[in-house]
């Protein structure tokens, strides 16, 4: 930004070279509207927050404290909120992203209404998101600095010359609302083509980062339910070559890939892959399919695949769906396998799926990862599918039983109860939730923590909260005290809803463009000077 005074001398010289014909043109006015819209297109947002995303990532290399997180958000409105309240909150937005969940997408933003997480909504239902996304979040730069410029013009009006500097200040160093969004791409929704021109999309609204997983696209699973079913690292590095062209293509050249790898929890394939000798990528794929030893030729049925694994012939054991299973217990040795291929052919980070929140078990994953690529590092899902209450208290139950401590006063299959709130277990289970982040940022290579899918969970409860009351006997109280007292006492924004959906910058554009004969909605009668 080049500073407002300089933006309105600018804007003056302007105006004066078309000889009197913008002399209704205020450059004061037109260089608060320039400063309001700083990015212009999804491109300038995607080149912005990929330089944040680099050098929050070299951040983290050098101090492991410094991780970043996110919030899944599944409207605008959701992710604009969310930024003012940690804008308010902690005075700054630094290492704070968005998350753009492909199971919210299909939960809540299909067409076709609510569905499962199987890649069965429209493919630009996610592009549109981000684009909505950035939509508010500009909206929210406009906002706050129309506020600013208000108290300005206060300043002036008083004489305030102190003040009036102070205000001035504070807009040339404005801190955006624009932040890193990371955006699900799903399994990409088809072939490698298909993936290229879905992630233009995603790129173009906005995106610095995509999020691709190894599943096969016409299969996918939420990576919390069964039946996962993997592709050939063939298949996968070609969608992760065709993300990294559409960023190249589009100018975007420090965009991030982050590679998921489902296969901790995915026993299935769908093809045998090319392999050309042994030890190639293909035959250490193959390596991992379960099957049988050939002895002789009689044991070869009609339709039967064979392949040649570890120097035998084996036929892989194959289900009536046509999908090849893998050993049982090979999870961990292919998520390794998975991890270290994408880092060593263009990913920037990867995505481990598992199935519980466990600083150990991540940690025994990534050391394995960083013995060959040393700067590996983790995006990370804190999962509202994990129980996390009954995860931890089971963690501190098995560390004190390991340690010879008595544990008979606890249930280990019970420990979710309330009885076990405030023991000592609860407590200690408590504070190594709080410490997740810290704890695995520095111990088992987790750059960014996200949560896919809160404010799905945060719009149900708070909603079940007001309609038990409002519907029941607390009447109209139940609004007053469960939300409007505390928006007013917290001091949420949204408590004057028509200033938070831009009423005041329409009046004051009111101004701009029709001068005193402006009809302004925020006058004295406006019910949202209750608010003060």
């Amino acid at each position: 930004m080049t500073g407002l005074l300089n933006d309105i001398k600018a804007m003056a010289q302007l105006r004066e070279a078309q000889r009197g014909k913008w002399d209704a043109i205020k450059p004061e006015y037109a260089a608060r509207m320039r400063t309001q819209n700083r990015f212009h297109t999804g491109l300038d947002i995607a080149r912005y927050t990929a330089k944040i995303m680099r050098n929050d990532m070299a951040a983290y290399d050098a101090d492991t404290s410094q991780y970043t997180q996110s919030l899944g958000c599944w409207h605008g409105f959701i992710g604009q909120q969310k930024l003012i309240s940690i804008k308010k909150h902690f005075g700054t937005t630094k290492r704070s992203y968005l998350y753009l969940s492909g199971w919210m997408v299909a939960a809540l933003r299909s067409e076709f209404g609510p569905l499962p997480d199987q890649s069965m909504h429209e493919k630009t239902s996610v592009a549109n998101l981000i684009e909505e996304l950035y939509t508010f979040l500009k909206q929210a730069d406009s906002w706050e600095l129309n506020h600013l410029f208000r108290a300005l013009d206060d300043a002036k009006a008083a004489g305030d010359r102190t003040k009036e500097q102070e205000i001035i200040s504070s807009i040339d160093n404005y801190e955006t609302h624009i932040v890193p969004i990371i955006a699900d791409i799903d399994a990409g929704f088809g072939n490698a083509e298909a993936t290229y021109l879905l992630a233009k999309k995603f790129i173009q609204a906005g995106a610095c980062c995509i999020q691709l997983e190894n599943q096969v696209s016409d299969e996918k699973q939420c990576g919390h339910q069964d039946g996962k079913v993997t592709v050939p690292h063939e298949d996968f590095l070609a969608k992760i070559n065709a993300v990294r062209y559409a960023f190249l293509e589009l100018g975007v050249d420090d965009g991030v890939i982050v590679a998921r790898t489902d296969s901790l929890g995915a026993g299935l394939t769908q093809k045998i892959a090319v392999t050309h000798e042994p030890g190639d990528l293909g035959d250490q794929y193959n390596s991992f399919l379960d099957g049988d030893v050939i002895e002789n030729a009689a044991d070869i049925n009609n339709g039967d695949v064979v392949i040649k694994q570890n120097g035998q012939l084996v036929k892989p054991k194959r289900l009536a769906s046509g999908l090849y299973q893998f050993k049982s217990g090979s999870g961990e040795d292919r998520v390794i396998l998975d991890c270290i291929t994408s880092l060593q052919n263009g990913a920037d980070l990867l995505w481990i799926e598992t199935e519980k929140p466990h600083v150990g078990q991540i940690a025994s994953m990534v050391n394995r990862i960083r013995d060959v690529v040393p700067d590996a590092k983790l995006v990370y899902n804190n999962s509202p599918s994990f129980n996390w209450t009954l995860n931890f208290r089971q963690q501190v139950f098995d560390a004190w039983e390991k340690d010879g401590k008595d544990v008979s006063a606890y249930q280990r299959d019970k420990l979710m109860s309330v009885e076990y709130d405030d023991t000592e277990l609860g407590q200690l289970a408590d504070e190594w939730t709080r410490n997740f982040q810290r704890d695995s940022s520095r111990e088992a290579g987790i750059f960014h923590h996200l949560i896919t899918l809160p404010t799905y969970h945060t719009a149900a409860l708070s909603t079940d909260t007001l309609a038990k009351g409002y519907f029941g006997k607390e009447g109209m109280l139940a609004y007053v005290k469960g939300v409007q007292r505390e928006e007013i006492r917290q001091g949420i924004a949204t408590v004057k809803h028509q200033d938070m959906a831009g009423s005041n910058i329409g009046d004051d554009h009111k101004e701009f463009f029709h001068g005193d004969a402006a009809l302004k909605a925020g006058g004295k009668d406006n019910t949202m000077n209750q608010f003060g």
